[in-house]
């Protein structure tokens, strides 16, 4: 197995039944996507206890500008976009001075956040106060969570009340499972359902469940009598007026993956129990979810978390490396599953009080742009009664949280630098554009425009600046500082009539005489009802998808391949960024195992089993100085080759450095978050080869990579 990430979970937070629990911190890195559904209001729900603020006129247009509305008005969406409000955690997880424990959690320092919200943030589109773990002080009759009397006077409903009357809404947090209080031996009856007690909802054994395994019993929904119980609670929220509810601790994901800690039953259990109240209730699932299981998280969720603990649990409320940055890399593969009813949760934004933050107000940017780039739910974490004015004008900038707003998640051009360019494609043939530099040292980070598919000037706004830049050609290159970045709105001046550019056109799969390429779907211009692969300048193949074979090449022969999308009337776009890739040899590709003994090991990397990996082994503890050099890896010729690599990695992912043909990029790798390290995964990936024999290192002077398998060239 591969090394610890880092610090564990804070578990000794994590109080048992009077108030839930959360987890801490474990680093990740990721890649790839999956599809979109609605979550739909029942046709009989409620409207809220009252309704939110409205967002600015600006906001509004810019949302309508980048996703027009069809024609006729479809069913309503619970989360048809990303939620906006204030969250408790991070001042309870916090050890800055007047903060941390979960004795923070008070019905009056909630009320004051409301205030400021409502003074200060509603215009804008914050609507949400959401109290985190800490708020649960005992159980009812019925085994039923109750909050505690001392810190909560008015109760969860009182302070709903408060909420509401301001024009907000209200959210609370339960931690998956049965609470251990709950259980009382057995013997607490279940509301509504005659007969049932808690010994009918849990297993015999008492199998203990969730992320920090300190907190409840992973219940049995064999039983009915455990839906039961899920329903009385969910009836019991919907009565004291709560609009959001954060189930944590969620598995498969939050670092467990065995039985005990499949709690895609209590998911599916609370779905339901919503849906039956009939009170439009958002549901998030939390803390670092499988993507394996994105299809069980769509169907049943508004949104769920893809990563640890933004928290840095220290004197502050988060740094740079623990963990803002994670989620440059751990969002990746997560970003195809966003949409209309659920979004990807990257965590509190802790970006409006600057002496409370632990950051430097470049990092603070950065990490607001990143949420709004990727359609992120904006929900502050600061102490709001002290807002700075730099950090009230990150969180108030409406055309930067119209790009939030606009539900399109961009995805990065490359990650094979820290100098990144992230971009969204708009409806409208507008381009949302976002530069990060992730190094430590001031850099460029250059935009080319033949891989955002755009041909001559484009206009460019400046949105953090809310200034026009005027126009630019080829590129839009800026110096950025250390963790710094920019925001922009690209606006191409030449309008084609027919479809928009296929971006992201990349090699998958190669054989001695084939070559499989796939793309990301074209979302401008007129409907597009085909694509065309040419190789060469030629014409090869076309089709109805986002992906082909092209059949018919010569082993060991370099090829450059594009792509073009066609509409019903015959017009062509432009060709999308020429792809190169050389064919292996007449036999085809060739497959390396990381643990034959021809290879080199360095440092700590050690060869251990893996039931799921080739030949059983895998080699593990990459990392620092620890790396595996694969030995004499053969190319006909010099050229750029597809190769896929088989790994092994159970956090949410890590990054690897790969070295091959005298250079070096880095590759994010996403992982199970479930703590299996022995399932195999597989990426492709392009790489340069010399002819004759090459070797290909793995590792990561900086961090923990993830195990590598094999190789297949």
């Amino acid at each position: 197995m591969a090394p610890s990430d880092g610090p564990v979970c804070l578990s000794a937070r994590a109080a048992r039944a009077r108030g839930g629990a959360r987890n801490a911190v474990l680093p990740a890195l990721l890649a790839a996507g999956a599809l979109i559904a609605a979550f739909a209001v029942p046709a009989s729900a409620s409207a809220p206890a009252a309704a939110p603020g409205s967002a600015p006129e600006s906001v509004q247009a810019a949302v309508s500008r980048a996703a027009p509305a069809p024609a006729s008005a479809p069913s309503p969406v619970l989360a048809a976009k990303p939620y906006m409000g204030w969250s408790s955690w991070s001042l309870e997880s916090t050890n800055f001075p007047g903060y941390g424990g979960m004795s923070w959690l008070t019905e009056a320092h909630v009320k004051q956040q409301a205030d400021v919200v409502a003074k200060k943030l509603k215009s804008h589109g914050y609507e949400y106060i959401n109290i985190d773990s800490g708020w649960v002080g005992g159980f009812d009759h019925y085994g039923r969570p109750m909050p505690n009397a001392t810190t909560f006077p008015d109760g969860l409903k009182g302070l709903a009340d408060y909420v509401h009357a301001k024009g907000l809404k209200f959210g609370a947090y339960l931690a998956v499972g049965l609470y251990f209080d709950a259980y009382n031996d057995g013997k607490s009856p279940i509301y509504g359902a005659p007969g049932c007690t808690t010994k009918d909802i849990v297993y015999p054994d008492l199998r203990k469940t969730s992320g920090w395994d300190n907190v409840s019993y992973q219940m049995d929904f064999s039983s009915p009598c455990a839906a039961k119980y899920i329903d009385s609670v969910a009836a019991q929220l919907a009565g004291w007026g709560v609009d959001f509810l954060k189930v944590d601790g969620v598995g498969p994901g939050s670092n467990q993956g065995d039985a005990a800690h499949d709690n895609i039953p209590d998911v599916q259990a609370w779905h339901a129990a919503l849906r039956k109240t009939g009170r439009p209730i958002q549901f998030t699932v939390s803390w670092s979810l499988s993507h394996d299981r994105a299809d069980v998280w769509k169907r049943n969720s508004n949104g769920w978390r893809v990563d640890t603990d933004v928290e840095c649990y220290c004197d502050t409320l988060v740094t740079w490396d623990n963990s803002v940055k994670q989620r440059w890399n751990d969002v990746v593969q997560w970003i195809d599953d966003a949409g209309p009813g659920h979004w990807n949760n990257l965590d509190s934004l802790d970006v409006g009080a600057g002496a409370m933050d632990g950051l430097t107000d470049a990092e603070r940017q950065t990490y607001m742009t990143l949420w709004a780039v990727e359609s992120a739910p904006l929900y502050s974490g600061d102490d709001l009664t002290r807002l700075d004015p730099y950090g009230l004008k990150l969180l108030t900038n409406d055309e930067v949280i119209a790009v939030d707003q606009a539900g399109n998640p961009a995805r990065p051009v490359s990650q094979a630098t820290d100098q990144q360019v992230w971009y969204s494609r708009n409806t409208d043939g507008t381009y949302t554009v976002a530069l990060f530099n992730l190094g430590s040292a001031p850099a460029d980070v250059t935009a080319d425009f033949a891989d955002l598919g755009i041909t001559g000037k484009a206009a460019v706004r400046d949105l953090w600046s809310r200034t026009g830049l005027g126009s630019a050609s080829g590129h839009l290159t800026k110096n950025l500082p250390p963790h710094g970045s920019r925001l922009f709105t690209l606006t191409p001046a030449k309008k084609t009539p027919g479809p928009g550019t296929p971006l992201g056109v990349h090699g998958t799969a190669s054989t001695a005489t084939t070559v499989s390429l796939a793309w990301n779907p074209v979302n401008t211009g007129p409907a597009t009802t085909g694509y065309d692969v040419y190789v060469n300048g030629r014409k090869a193949t076309s089709t109805g998808s986002t992906s082909a074979t092209v059949t018919g090449l010569t082993p060991a022969t370099g090829y450059t391949f594009t792509v073009t999308a066609h509409d019903a009337k015959g017009r062509h776009s432009a060709p999308g960024k020429p792809v190169p890739v050389t064919t292996p040899a007449p036999g085809g590709r060739v497959t390396y195992e990381a643990e034959a003994p021809a290879n080199t090991l360095t440092g700590n990397a050690g060869i251990t089993d893996c039931p799921g990996c080739s030949g059983g082994k895998k080699v593990g503890n990459l990392g620092g100085d620890s790396a595996v050099a694969i030995n004499h890896v053969t190319a006909p010729k010099d050229g750029t080759y597809l190769l896929t690599l088989g790994y092994a990695d159970g956090s949410s992912g890590r990054t690897a450095v790969v070295t091959a043909g005298g250079s070096s990029f880095q590759l994010p790798l996403p992982g199970g978050n479930d703590n299996n390290w022995g399932v195999a995964r597989s990426v492709t990936v392009p790489v340069h080869l010399k002819a004759g024999d090459n070797t290909v290192t793995f590792g990561n002077p900086a961090d923990y990579a993830s195990d590598v398998d094999r190789v297949t060239v």
